[in-house]
């Protein structure tokens, strides 16, 4: 079984990396581009069972940081 976690810093946080992003698509002539947030991706391969709040109780505890991110789970 396999969990696809996306994590994101919240909407008002400061995010400098997608801000450098944004600036240097626009320095290689990509004009336009508003915004540009980025975040992570984490991939689990876990024992056939676990449930998704197994894996939102591993994103509260350790692989997010829920004051500043917020994450979605996809179960496959």
């Amino acid at each position: 079984m396999k969990a696809r976690v996306e994590i994101m810093l919240k909407t008002g946080v400061l995010d400098p990396q997608g801000e450098a992003v944004r600036h240097a698509l626009g320095a290689l002539g990509f004009d336009g581009v508003g915004g540009v947030r980025q975040g992570k991706v984490i991939e689990l391969e876990l024992p056939d069972g676990t449930t998704e709040a197994t894996v939102a109780d591993m994103c509260e505890k350790l692989l997010a940081n829920t004051v500043i991110e917020s994450y979605r789970i996809e179960m496959a």
